[in-house]
């Protein structure tokens, strides 16, 4: 999977170059292309931005340069994300599907967001991350990427995505690891049981009523 990221702030991607994410960099499994869209301004003091027409706080980043910053990306049959708080809010389904894709051009905004006839001519998708605001698409951008390499095969164990929260439609079942007690708490004594097919029925239930406690949205429609 090769993601390419248009971004102002190409430095604030440096902690997913740590842990999982940051092996499957390393292995190849993931390739990473951050690209400065200021590299890309002709203005001598390499200004990204300016005033919005018709008037109105802040500033909208300038087409021009946001658009030789995407043809600079010699592929161009990559599906093209602006994480936008206008966009999809990100779920399970969609980070699944991407997962497919072979190349994803992420683009950040910043300021008070992007000229639109440059996200008419080269964005596919709008992708927000949840109904508020922030500084810019950077840390969204991010979540995106964390999320949809997990599923790149190698990257993680294929038992490992199948049994975590939202695979199945509920959260994940409570985990325990040793010691066997603390303060005064033991683990649930199925769990040492070594009964394969009870300890699956348990972390069944228990999946279905951790739903039901912290997010009972997911079961409409359930039976």
């Amino acid at each position: 999977m090769k993601f390419d990221v248009l971004t102002l702030f190409p430095e604030m991607f440096e902690p997913l170059k740590m842990s999982v994410i940051g092996r499957a960099i390393e292995k190849k499994q993931i390739d990473m292309n951050l690209i400065n869209i200021r590299d890309f301004s002709e203005d001598k003091h390499k200004k990204v931005d300016d005033t919005p027409y018709g008037g109105g706080a802040g500033m909208v980043m300038k087409p021009d340069v946001v658009y030789r910053a995407y043809q600079s990306i010699p592929e161009k049959e990559a599906k093209v994300i602006y994480m936008s708080p206008q966009g999809k809010t990100l779920n399970q389904k969609m980070v699944e599907d991407l997962s497919k894709e072979s190349h994803l051009v992420i683009l950040c905004g910043h300021y008070e967001g992007m000229d639109q006839r440059v996200l008419d001519k080269i964005v596919d998708e709008e992708i927000s991350i949840g109904d508020y605001v922030l500084t810019g698409g950077e840390i969204p951008a991010m979540v995106l990427i964390d999320s949809v390499s997990r599923y790149v095969e190698g990257v993680l164990k294929q038992d490992s995505i199948q049994e975590e929260s939202f695979s199945n439609g509920l959260l994940e079942y409570p985990q325990y690891t040793r010691p066997e007690v603390f303060e005064g708490e033991a683990v649930p004594e199925i769990l040492l049981s070594g009964h394969h097919e009870k300890i699956e029925r348990w972390r069944k239930e228990k999946s279905i009523e951790m739903t039901k406690k912290k997010r009972p949205d997911l079961l409409k429609g359930k039976k």
